[in-house]
């Protein structure tokens, strides 16, 4: 029982070390992402991606870089800018380039992982676009295309904010409001997922042993970095099917990367778990829901393939150049989450600019409204993830007090 109880209160404690590492990086990363969403409106983007494809496939990956990481929001953008003519390359672009190469998660792999993973995700999600539209222009599904456009929606909403020039909105309260309330949208989409995947975090450190990882990833353990090929392919499969089943979103799944990483799991995989966001079972059904299941089926094996080739890629590409990161060199348990550091000060500042914000929107300017269209959720999936993070800071709150008092 003393065993259990010291474990529980090693969990929770790591659990909160972790939200805490990365509290600043979520508040700068959301409010930058907010900012940009409310200044440079989708009907923006619409407009400038036009009709020509090489284009179109940089300003897919420039609009995607900007806007939010939430998976949710990108495949709602991702079915506009499709509905309104983008070619399906560059709306793929877009939907790779807003869940891989946002800002946010590249502060939040920094903190957890370090700069090679940093680059590696950055490289990784270019990568995953060529790889993407290299595969379209070569199976070329011109049919499948021309009917997923045909059964979406032809509704189009004006937006009369979207014609000011982005200077006139930096200096207008209501802009800033809206920043505000798309601010708290980003909580609003993500709070369940990053509960349930910094809790889950701290249960692997504490309770799975070593051997569980070495069994599911096969010859991790030991600081080892010499992979066979079969060995790296295996990993890279495994990672998927890893997200698969803790399915918590990208900016919940980094504290998992970052425990596999110290478990053994080879830089592909580990790369291979995090660009995974997009190969889930939610995503799949939203697509099929936007284009049908065929479309939703293609979608699926487009990611899966260019999933595993950016991670063969960026693995032995790392490994030529000799920078695959030591996994020893990632320690994130057994730590003073809560010492007086920049962190400390870093969270401290970021809160105060979220109650200023937080001002702003709901109590000084209630009067401001603003929507974002979201992709169609599982009212189902939603409300049991919702009593399930209820159930986690039960979790997390029994294991402080089981660790500080007991």
């Amino acid at each position: 029982m003393q065993d259990f109880l010291s474990k529980w209160g090693e969990a929770a404690y790591t659990s909160a070390g972790f939200f805490w590492m990365a509290l600043w990086a979520f508040i700068l990363g959301y409010i930058i992402s907010s900012g940009i969403q409310i200044f440079v409106t989708e009907k923006r983007m619409q407009r400038t991606m036009g009709k020509d494809e090489s284009k179109s496939l940089l300003l897919g990956t420039f609009f995607g870089f900007i806007s939010s990481s939430c998976s949710f929001s990108a495949l709602a953008s991702t079915k506009s800018l499709f509905k309104k003519g983008a070619s399906f390359a560059s709306s793929i672009a877009f939907l790779l380039a807003s869940t891989n190469l946002v800002i946010e998660l590249g502060i939040l792999i920094a903190i957890f992982l370090g700069w090679q993973f940093v680059v590696g995700e950055y490289v990784g999600g270019i990568l995953l676009i060529l790889i993407s539209w290299l595969l379209i222009r070569i199976i070329n599904p011109k049919e499948m295309i021309k009917k997923a456009r045909k059964r979406l929606d032809e509704n189009d909403d004006d937006d009369e904010d979207s014609e000011k020039s982005w200077k006139k909105k930096m200096k207008s309260e209501t802009s800033w409001a809206k920043v505000s309330k798309q601010y708290a949208m980003e909580w609003k989409m993500v709070w369940k997922d990053v509960t349930l995947g910094f809790t889950i975090a701290g249960v692997v450190a504490a309770f799975v042993p070593d051997s569980f990882f070495q069994t599911l990833f096969i010859n991790t353990g030991g600081g080892n970095t010499d992979f066979s090929f079969f060995t790296i392919l295996e990993h890279i499969i495994v990672g998927p099917i890893a997200a698969f089943l803790t399915f918590i979103g990208s900016m919940g799944n980094i504290p998992l990367a970052a425990l596999l990483f110290g478990k053994g799991v080879s830089f592909a995989g580990v790369m291979a778990f995090i660009f995974s966001d997009l190969v889930v079972f939610p995503v799949l059904r939203i697509n099929a829901k936007y284009y049908g299941w065929k479309m939703s089926l293609f979608i699926l094996f487009l990611l899966f393939t260019a999933l595993i080739g950016t991670s063969l890629l960026l693995h032995y590409g790392f490994n030529l150049f000799n920078l695959l990161p030591d996994p020893n060199s990632v320690k994130i348990t057994n730590t003073d989450h809560f010492k007086i550091d920049y962190t400390f000060w870093l969270n401290m500042a970021f809160l105060a600019i979220s109650g200023v914000l937080i001002y702003l929107g709901f109590y000084k300017r209630k009067d401001v409204m603003h929507m974002k269209e979201m992709a169609p959720k599982s009212q189902l999936l939603e409300t049991s993830l919702k009593y399930i993070a209820f159930v986690c800071y039960l979790w997390l709150a029994g294991g402080l007090v089981a660790k500080f008092f007991l």
